[in-house]
């Protein structure tokens, strides 16, 4: 059984409208906001996490220095969360 078989697909839509199937790698917060982090297999994408009336939505982030920020702080806290798991000798 592969790692992917316990994660979760979805199907989001692009920009230019197309579908794309895709594994919800993380979820995470920053800042008081909910993120996703999703892969189709040939690329990663971060989308904000909304709730409205007990729904929740992902909304796309256009900032490209907003997503840098995302991904820099979730990769810092990956790191550090492996660091944790270290047994030191």
């Amino acid at each position: 059984m592969e790692l992917d078989d316990f994660r979760d697909t979805i199907v989001i839509k692009n920009i230019d409208g197309e579908e794309m199937e895709c594994t919800v790698e993380a979820l995470f917060e920053m800042e008081g906001k909910s993120y996703a982090l999703l892969s189709d297999g040939k690329a990663t994408v971060v989308m904000q996490v909304e709730e409205d009336r007990g729904e929740q939505y992902l909304v796309g982030i256009y900032s490209t220095e907003e997503k840098e920020a995302i991904l820099d702080a979730y990769e810092i806290a990956m790191e550090a969360a492996m660091l944790d798991n270290q047994e030191i000798f």
